[in-house]
């Protein structure tokens, strides 16, 4: 995923309607006290995405991990990890071999097609279901529950949206997750549309990316902009699931870790004692809301 803007033992606090207040309508998520929707890098359950770019150049001492190792994640306290499938019709080679590696550490799958503009998104929807699937009964994964996430490009549409969704719903009975690449343009048309197109988009979770408060999203919150605001942006959720606060952006040719990082929340510019900079995530909840919710929208191959 890019960068545009660039995102206990604990009781169980139902959600309402804020943006801070948790992952969807209906979920309950366990909340802590302090920070973004009660989330630190230290206390909240890690979620790492990957994709053929990684793992991106070393660019310290320290661990590193290939898409056929990735016990270096799991050893600074990754919990799940999820690989691209595809950019469209253009396929990820390193799918099959970052899933299998997760496993082998124990880890949550996840895998996230990035829907371009280029097709039908219903016609992309199908390709990624089969694709896992065929992903999953080639390494040895079948039986394994797999998290399905919709990316969506800086110029999708409400209607983009739903086709993808809904037809990912169709074929597999569960709603994706969503990741939205974001802008203003997109922010402006989710925010305006139909009701009952936001109730089919309200279904899937909001993976929020956001790596940091400052540049023209400072000027349009009228502050520093933290995540609960960008979603409150969106007018669609009633709350946020993950968020992506960490990941790079590309300077001539090499990555630079960008990260979300003020006195309000701070994180480290590398994940853990990881020579490479990685895109990373924290779920807004505890260890237990996060298997819940991963088994919610989660795929089992036969």
């Amino acid at each position: 995923m890019k960068i545009a803007l660039r995102l206990l033992p604990f009781f169980l606090i139902p959600v309402l309607t804020q943006c801070g207040g948790g992952g969807g309508v209906g979920v309950a998520v366990p909340r802590l006290g302090g920070g973004f929707g009660g989330t630190s890098v230290s206390r909240s359950p890690a979620v790492l995405n990957v994709s053929a770019w990684d793992p991106k150049e070393v660019q310290r001492e320290g661990s590193r991990y290939s898409e056929h190792n990735v016990s270096a994640l799991r050893k600074n306290g990754g919990l799940a990890l999820i690989a691209r499938s595809a950019k469209g019709p253009t396929l990820d080679g390193k799918l099959g071999d970052f899933l299998a590696a997760a496993n082998r550490q124990g880890m949550m799958l996840g895998a996230y097609h990035f829907v371009t503009m280029d097709q039908d998104p219903a016609a992309q929807a199908d390709s990624f279901v089969s694709r896992v699937r065929a992903i999953a009964r080639s390494r040895g994964l079948s039986g394994k529950g797999i998290l399905l996430v919709g990316d969506f490009d800086t110029l999708s549409t409400p209607e983009r949206l739903v086709k993808f969704i809904e037809r990912v719903h169709q074929r597999t009975g569960v709603y994706p997750v969503t990741y939205l690449e974001n802008s203003p343009g997109l922010r402006e048309r989710l925010s305006n549309a139909t009701p009952a197109q936001k109730a089919v988009i309200r279904r899937t979770p909001y993976w929020i990316a956001l790596y940091g408060p400052g540049g023209t999203e400072r000027a349009m919150a009228g502050g520093d902009l933290t995540p609960d605001e960008l979603c409150r942006q969106y007018g669609v959720w009633g709350g946020w699931s993950m968020w992506q606060y960490g990941g790079v952006v590309w300077e001539n040719g090499a990555s630079r870790a960008k990260h979300y990082d003020t006195p309000q929340w701070r994180s480290p510019r590398f994940y853990g004692n990881l020579a490479h900079p990685m895109e990373r995530n924290v779920f807004k909840g505890n260890e237990e809301g996060l298997r819940a919710f991963w088994e919610r929208h989660s795929i089992v191959a036969p």
